[in-house]
């Protein structure tokens, strides 16, 4: 421990110095209102961003029966992608390489063998060359990809990190998008946010998503993803397990000057929460009817936008994202189950896709299995990653570079508490 009990204390001290002129049931009742009189639809600068797909209401679900209920999908396949982190060399390359999986509930071992991978290089010499060609490996259950980035004279990492992640992924879930029968989940949002979010990040990056046609390439995968499944009447949904949305709240600031939440999932926690004498009860799981999103990312593929141009075969409220919101009381978490606008129209399906979610959180007091099993087929783990950039220094003939930051923080992280 690097502070002495006596810096300890005297920064607890200084946080019992902040005055707080609102206790928590007066945010709550901030909550309630906002959800009673801004939702319906909540506007900004005159648009609709969230708006109530049928009737609004908050409503619970006992765990233990939940759990116990039936399947409403027999089967339902998980979608995820992960990678090592962009990494910088000596040479001048920055690269970062993803990998994808796909896991089904019952099992398929031959599926869940299968991998979607993509390394994303930038450079910015203009000799280097790449293969851009898609290549078999381990006896065809690999796809790989090597994908030349955009140049860019900032925000390289974001780059290469963002392209290679959505690119497997997307291209992993139309490899198999005809394996899934009744339910495709995606760990994370149904269409590729870090993309997306370029628009409003730094002007060089949306000059980047509105002029290149790499990364909407990469978007157009998805919407192609949404078409295809639609045509065969398989629904699809994102579970977001870290909603980091602050459409609600930041409209909500803008209108009233103030609103005491960080993000849309703070706010949905005053909502959704339930306490006797001061004790948050455990028995229910606690959730949102559906809405539209229309703010943020999610604007791109509304009826706000265009979708930067892409071609598109349904009408354009089809690919509008959906969501409601679910709270587990036991692990205090928010969780936001999302979906493109075509698969929750029908009342019937919206409640269908909620409660065999609510079902999986239920039994896992955490992501439903087929999003697990997903997640620890797709993650790169910390030696696997430490393993393969050693490998790539020696294939590239050339060092990391790493900071005093890096090396502390690789220091810090092999610790073992």
């Amino acid at each position: 421990m690097t502070l002495d009990p006596v810096h300890f204390k005297g920064i607890t001290g200084l946080a019992r110095r902040i005055q707080r002129d609102v206790d928590a049931s007066d945010h709550r009742e901030f909550a309630e209102t906002v959800w009673e009189e801004y939702l319906d639809p909540l506007y900004d600068d005159g648009e609709p961003v969230v708006e109530p797909l049928g009737a609004q209401r908050l409503r619970s679900a006992d765990i233990e029966q939940v759990a116990l209920a039936e399947d409403r999908f027999p089967t339902r396949h998980g979608l995820d992608s992960g990678t090592i982190n962009p990494t910088t060399f000596d040479n001048g390359l920055v690269l970062d390489v993803a990998q994808a999986a796909m896991a089904a509930v019952p099992s398929d071992l031959e599926l869940h063998r299968a991998r979607t991978t993509v390394m994303t290089v930038h450079s910015n010499d203009v000799t280097v060359s790449l293969d851009r060609e898609w290549t078999g490996n381990d006896e065809g259950y690999t796809r790989e990809h090597v994908l030349h980035a955009p140049r860019v004279s900032r925000y390289e990492s974001a780059v290469v990190h963002e392209l290679s992640l959505y690119l497997a992924e997307s291209e992993h879930a139309l490899s198999n998008a005809d394996i899934v029968e009744d339910l495709l989940v995606m760990d994370g949002p149904v269409y590729p946010k870090g993309l997306l979010n370029w628009t409003y990040r730094e002007p060089e990056l949306a000059d980047l998503l509105a002029e290149d046609e790499r990364p909407r390439d990469v978007i157009a995968n998805y919407i192609d993803l949404v078409e295809r499944l639609a045509a065969r009447s398989v629904p699809m949904v994102g579970f977001v397990k870290t909603p980091l949305s602050r459409t609600i709240t930041r409209t909500v600031r803008e209108r009233e000057g103030s609103a005491p939440w960080v993000n849309d999932a703070a706010f949905f926690k005053q909502l959704l929460e339930r306490r006797a004498d001061g004790e948050r009860l455990t028995d229910a799981l606690t959730f949102t009817s559906w809405f539209v999103s229309r703010g943020g990312a999610d604007r791109a593929m509304s009826t706000l936008s265009d979708a930067f141009g892409i071609e598109r075969e349904l009408d354009p409220e089809a690919y509008e994202v959906t969501f409601c919101v679910i709270y587990d009381p036991r692990e205090d978490v928010v969780y936001r189950l999302e979906a493109p606008a075509v698969f929750t129209r029908d009342p019937e399906q919206r409640e269908a896709l909620v409660t065999q979610t609510l079902k999986g959180v239920a039994a896992r007091a955490g992501p439903p299995l087929a999003v697990a099993k997903a997640d620890g087929l797709a993650s790169i783990g910390r030696r696997e990653t430490d393993a393969l950039r050693d490998a790539l220094e020696e294939a590239l003939d050339a060092e990391r570079q790493s900071s005093f930051d890096d090396q502390r923080q690789e220091a810090w992280m092999s610790l073992d508490y």
